[in-house]
């Protein structure tokens, strides 16, 4: 439904379907878009133009808005009432050491390697019918954390890099790093932060009980079929209480991490105070890591274009919680595809704290031209930068198959865990 709102309404996740004014008042090349982004936003309300219409079919409408900096004031306090059941803190992490993502990579493909050998201990043993001893995954989540302390970028775009036999183990990976950033952006202290983390990590333990033919099926699901794999978030709740360790924030996102805040998820169909903003934050998480991974049916979609395309689903996502997921990640998330002003196609290779619309890219490809071009790092956050961001390019993971090799090492890449049975897909070249 199309609806006219006075332009300082806007907000993050709104869909905007006109300005009320000449095209010559605001900066924006798009007739119509999902807002996804701070800068956007703030250009929206500096512009002279004071109305504009919103569809509230393809995006937030005024009521279920929320202030984006609300979140990281909101939650601490919301949280508080779970704190009796946080993890017990151990000694105080010291403060950790600043890294660019660049020399954090290295750490983090150790980290990844170490992370999918306890993810598929934790499945076996699972699989075998022995309990699960969540309190063994303890170092590897402190591990993470740290890692994400020093760096909040390298370890979340590495662990995106999973093969397709790979990700129902680098995906529960992927999800604590995602975690931990996550809380950190919201101002959560550090024993919440691994609360998170670890929640994250075990969050599909339902899937070690699924059939491998199942849950590794290269093609559609039949009804039948997707209702044992819907089965899991249930399954790995009753893992949790036989085994030990488990907490009621791990149970909690185990259980609902496939809620949506419409009240249309599974398997509870749950909404209001009962869908809590740690299960709000997995839910956010784990949607993210699946739609941006290889899977056996279907190729990961760029990390930008999914960005925006999670700001578009209405009634998914908790829209505070979405907005500092964004400010975590960055507009063009690590990895990310991007057009700059010049005709010129780059990937993004590093974010700029502070910077979320002017990240660190590498320069590839001449759109203009339709030919590549010897890459080049640019910092476009620098004063006096010559080139700025215009768009995302669409579909650049499919266009540029060997892409992870311009923002990642090869011979990182060569260290990222792969099943036995893979010879290699293309991602890693």
């Amino acid at each position: 439904m199309l609806k006219k709102i006075a332009v300082r309404q806007l907000r993050i996740g709104m869909h905007l379907h006109k300005l009320e004014g000449a095209w010559t008042d605001h900066p924006f090349w798009r007739a119509r878009f999902v807002i996804d982004s701070t800068a956007d936003l703030r250009q929206l309300h500096e512009c002279p133009i004071s109305e504009c219409w919103i569809d509230t079919r393809l995006g937030l409408d005024v009521a279920d808005a929320v202030e984006p900096d609300s979140a990281a004031a909101a939650l601490p306090a919301r949280w508080a009432a779970g704190q009796r059941h946080a993890l017990p803190s151990r000694d105080p992490t010291p403060a950790a050491e600043t890294l660019s993502a660049g020399d954090e990579v290295q750490r983090a493909a150790a980290i990844c390697r170490r992370g999918r050998e306890a993810v598929v201990a934790m499945f076996h043993e699972a699989r075998m019918g022995r309990t699960v001893d969540a309190e063994s995954c303890l170092p590897l989540v402190e591990e993470i954390s740290r890692s994400v302390s020093r760096n909040p970028d390298a370890l979340v775009s590495l662990a995106r890099l999973k093969t397709q036999d790979n990700y129902s183990y680098m995906h529960s990976v992927a999800v604590c790093a995602l975690m931990v950033a996550l809380g950190r952006t919201l101002g959560l202290d550090e024993a919440a932060c691994r609360a998170a983390g670890l929640a994250g990590l075990m969050h599909d333990v339902g899937k070690a009980v699924m059939p491998l033919e199942v849950l590794n099926k290269p093609g559609k699901l039949t009804d039948q079929e997707f209702e044992v794999i819907r089965s899991h978030p249930e399954r790995g709740h009753a893992l949790l209480l036989e085994g030990r360790g488990a907490t009621p924030e791990m149970l909690d996102v185990v259980l609902h991490h496939h809620e949506r805040v419409d009240g249309t998820g599974y398997p509870g169909r749950i909404s209001g105070e009962a869908f809590t903003p740690l299960a709000r934050m997995g839910a956010i998480c784990d949607v993210y890591d699946a739609i941006t991974s290889n899977r056996p049916y279907k190729a990961g979609w760029d990390p930008a274009q999914s960005i925006a395309r999670m700001a578009g689903w209405k009634g998914h996502f908790d829209p505070a919680l979405f907005g500092a997921f964004v400010q975590s990640l960055g507009i063009y998330p690590t990895g990310s595809v991007v057009r700059l002003e010049s005709g010129r196609l780059a990937v993004v290779i590093e974010q700029n704290p502070g910077h979320l619309v002017a990240p660190v890219v590498k320069v590839f490809y001449s759109a203009r031209n339709e030919m590549p071009i010897a890459p080049l790092r640019l910092d476009l956050s620098r004063p006096g930068s010559s080139d700025r961001i215009v768009g995302r390019e669409a579909g650049g993971a499919a266009k540029f198959p060997h892409l992870n090799e311009l923002w990642v090492d090869a011979g990182i890449l060569a260290q990222i865990p792969c099943s036995r049975r893979c010879r290699r897909c293309r991602i890693f070249g």
